[in-house]
């Protein structure tokens, strides 16, 4: 029986919040920490260009191996997470993280670059196996009303390891090495890079000690069940259903995939931006605690998102927040000094809200279908990849007129937000 009264339904509303509230705190800690370590990359890779001397389309093939493990590992994960559950998932997760951590320790007391790729790529397949886990579970431990607000409040968590890692990663990294604390230009010797590759020993030790202190925690902690909506189908049922049906997945699967082009593109190029001299003439570990304040406004346009939500249609948030992005990438490209600067960081204020918006819209009245369409959606998480393109347009035509393909970028996240977001009614209905 419903509760026949507002007070006996906003008092069922508060016990249902009460029943969940410990799980998302907890999952909001791995969060943080996924965020946190894909983040150090962004100050990883100024500092492998410089001792491995690589060009940018090299250093953004850095990325585009992290972001190739959320294509090959999205379907094996997706289908460990059937076998072994969501909790155990979570944990093996964190664990797979852990091994590339120490991994990363390995490849820099050779060095090797090619150890350095294949170490990311594992921590990275960790991730993807928390992505695919996590998201969805936020998303539908609550109301389906709120999923978007829920989701863009754990992902603040998220915002919130992104904001750190720079910090962390311009002293312990950067702050250490003789490339990080030189002046653009600088020439290193055989002994130096050798001793910068080392830098990165301590941090990621750090990093493996931290998730298998989560991964002991989460193994030990009640996670409620997943509500009965988002029930896999059984395969009788899926020969009834089709996720193609659903206009708002199939839009938000590129939309994931364009959007992270512009994310990673901007975080991995914007210490080398603003190191330049017609910029804002910093060294890498000056410029990386600038990259700090993008993250900031990631963290802070998630909670603010989240708060806007309760009010606003979330695709309206996010036609918004989309329009935001496209002005500031525009000043950022046709302009030059603290300007472009500050406009580069402040993208990461409408960036914010784009992957959990995008991604609650794209699972939006899924019901049974609701799990492989997370799926797929994690798996789009490899456009991120593609910022090698962007790479390769900075070597030829220049690092500022690289980002032109980020204005393009906004313009897709725009489109899906004022069409392609939106539910066919005949799709909720099969």
């Amino acid at each position: 029986m419903q509760p026949t009264n507002p007070a006996e339904q906003a008092a069922g509303n508060s016990a249902a919040r009460a029943s969940y509230t410990p799980a998302l705190v907890l999952l909001a800690s791995l969060f943080f920490m996924w965020g946190f370590i894909t983040v150090i990359n962004n100050t990883l890779l100024p500092h492998l260009r410089s001792v491995f001397d690589l060009s940018y389309t090299q250093t953004t093939l850095i990325e585009s191996v992290w972001f190739i493990a959320y294509f090959i590992a999205s379907i094996p994960s997706a289908r460990l997470i059937a076998r072994i559950g969501y909790q155990k998932s979570l944990v093996a997760g964190l664990m797979v993280m852990a091994a590339g951590a120490l991994g990363m320790m390995l490849a820099a007391s050779l060095p090797s670059y090619a150890v350095t790729l294949v170490m990311l790529f594992v921590i990275a397949s960790g991730i993807t196996l928390l992505q695919v886990a996590a998201n969805p579970y936020v998303a539908v431990i609550g109301p389906a009303k709120s999923a978007s607000a829920r989701l863009n409040l754990v992902q603040a968590m998220n915002s919130a390891g992104t904001m750190f890692a720079p910090l962390f990663g311009a002293y312990l990294i950067l702050g250490r090495s003789k490339g990080g604390t030189a002046q653009a230009g600088t020439v290193l010797s055989e002994a130096e890079r050798l001793a910068d590759a080392q830098s990165v020993i301590l941090p990621y030790g750090l990093v493996a000690l931290a998730l298998v202190v989560l991964a002991a925690v989460i193994a030990r902690f009640p996670l409620p069940a997943m509500g009965t909506a988002a029930v896999r189908a059984s395969a009788e049922q899926r020969k009834t259903l089709s996720l193609w049906k659903h206009r708002n997945l199939v839009w938000g699967i590129p939309a994931i995939f364009i959007y992270l082009i512009a994310e990673i593109g901007v975080a991995n190029l914007f210490v080398n931006f603003v190191s330049q001299p017609q910029i804002a003439n910093l060294t890498q570990e000056e410029a990386g605690r600038y990259l700090t304040l993008l993250w900031a406004g990631m963290m802070v346009g998630r909670f603010a998102g989240s708060g806007l939500m309760q009010r606003f249609a979330a695709e309206s948030v996010l036609a918004v927040f989309s329009i935001g992005a496209l002005v500031v990438m525009l000043v950022t490209l046709f302009t030059t000094g603290p300007m472009a600067m500050w406009t580069l960081i402040l993208v990461g204020l409408f960036h914010s809200i784009m992957f959990p918006t995008i991604f609650t819209l794209g699972i939006r009245g899924l019901g049974p279908l609701t799990e492989e369409g997370s799926g797929l959606l994690i798996m789009a998480i490899a456009g991120g990849a593609l910022v090698v393109v962007q790479g390769w347009i900075a070597d030829i035509y220049g690092l500022q007129a690289s980002f032109l393909l980020t204005v393009a970028c906004e313009l897709y996240v725009l489109f899906y937000a004022l069409w392609g977001c939106r539910v066919d009614e005949d799709a909720t209905s099969s």
